[in-house]
């Protein structure tokens, strides 16, 4: 089935930004690339970039565009014209001549995704972060037709209520681990343990489903999810707008070590700014060494620095908060080595506190508590 278009073969133009220093091309770049099923838009983006995240500066995306950006599809050649002396990158748009002014393009193609989708996928709407006792106010199984203590695959279950507006398809957890932020040890959320898929059949007080698939075992109690209807696989690879700072809080598999394409989950989520396409550097920490400088003779040990504030509260009573300087050793014989890079990650979900996302790049492996940061 084919649709009629009538369009310029050029969709675009743009030029690179001249005062974009940080912009560098590929030493081996190519001219051009003919984007191929399987493609995803960070690969093509480091064929042309030393920096695939500035994308969008190559393309002057303004933030409108970022959100909702030009798809590419299988067919298109993307051109790097060097003729004119800066370079400028085209989007070229294969499609077939009927007669002048007028061309058909397929409408089975599928435009390409941003980052491996058969990774990612499962994380877009299964795993789920959630807040303390959110779950407490979703509808949960109460019981099953065939009075079943362990559920699964077509058995039809009951809830205590869904209605009619809710939606058809659903996805069945329950609570999981907590994610604690290393550094504040509050309570970021709780990871939902997805447990599988469950099919409105009748809704109402009580409602009924069937389970379509189950991924571990199912009990009464366990609650349901309603499983969102669009799923966004296309988003922008960039750096955040304004710098961040986090830790890797956990790495999916409960494994403790990660490499390119491994899920990890960071304390950062929509409340800090960080949004689907976002890239962050990953650091390994600078580790504390001697100096062989020092001697103890020397000099004194130095105390830390004490930050002292005082406010009189309500009562009228003076009320004193001291906080150390931790950033610097408080011992003179011991030097904090610099923090090193050691890869890149993309951020493809994003909760209040939270956020999934993919390793790029790992130099050596990722571990839980590795610093995260604007590149």
């Amino acid at each position: 089935m084919y649709r009629h278009i009538i369009t310029l073969l050029l969709l675009g133009c743009v030029a690179f930004n001249a005062a974009a220093q940080d912009v560098q091309l590929q030493e081996n770049h190519p001219d051009r690339h003919v984007v191929v099923k399987g493609d995803t838009l960070w690969d093509i983006s480091a064929k042309f970039l030393k920096s695939p995240w500035l994308w969008p500066k190559v393309w002057k995306m303004n933030r409108e565009q970022i959100k909702n950006p030009h798809l590419i599809y299988p067919g298109d050649v993307i051109v790097l014209d060097l003729s004119g002396g800066t370079p400028q990158l085209r989007l070229l748009r294969e499609t077939v001549n009927l007669e002048p002014g007028l061309r058909i393009e397929p409408l089975e193609r599928e435009p390409i995704a941003t980052i491996s989708p058969h990774i990612i996928a499962p994380f877009l709407i299964k795993p789920l972060v959630i807040e303390k006792d959110a779950l407490a106010d979703v509808p949960s199984i109460i019981g099953s037709r065939e009075d079943k203590v362990v559920l699964g695959p077509q058995s039809r279950i009951y809830t205590d209520r869904i209605t009619e507006d809710q939606g058809r398809y659903w996805s069945i957890y329950r609570d999981g681990k907590s994610l604690i932020d290393p550094k504040t040890k509050e309570l970021l959320g709780i990871e939902a343990i997805y447990l599988g898929d469950a099919v409105l059949a009748r809704y109402g007080e009580p409602a009924t489903l069937d389970i379509s698939r189950a991924n571990q075992e199912i009990f009464k109690g366990d609650k349901l999810i309603v499983t969102p209807d669009n799923i966004t696989k296309s988003f922008v690879p960039r750096a955040p707008e304004g710098p961040v700072e986090g830790q890797v809080l956990s790495i999916y598999g409960g494994v403790k070590e990660a490499g390119r394409n491994s899920i990890i989950t960071i304390n950062r989520g929509n409340n800090d700014g960080l949004e689907a396409g976002h890239v962050l550097a990953i650091y390994r920490e600078g580790p504390l060494v001697k100096n062989p400088r020092y001697k103890k003779e020397d000099s004194k040990p130095r105390l830390k620095e004490l930050n002292v504030e005082t406010r009189q509260r309500e009562d009228g009573l003076w009320e004193v908060n001291i906080e150390k300087d931790n950033e610097q050793p408080s011992d003179p014989g011991i030097i904090k080595l610099p923090n090193e890079r050691i890869g890149l990650m993309m951020v493809f979900r994003t909760f209040d506190r939270v956020a999934y996302a993919l390793i790029m790049q790992a130099s050596e492996p990722v571990n839980t508590l590795d610093l995260v940061q604007t590149p």
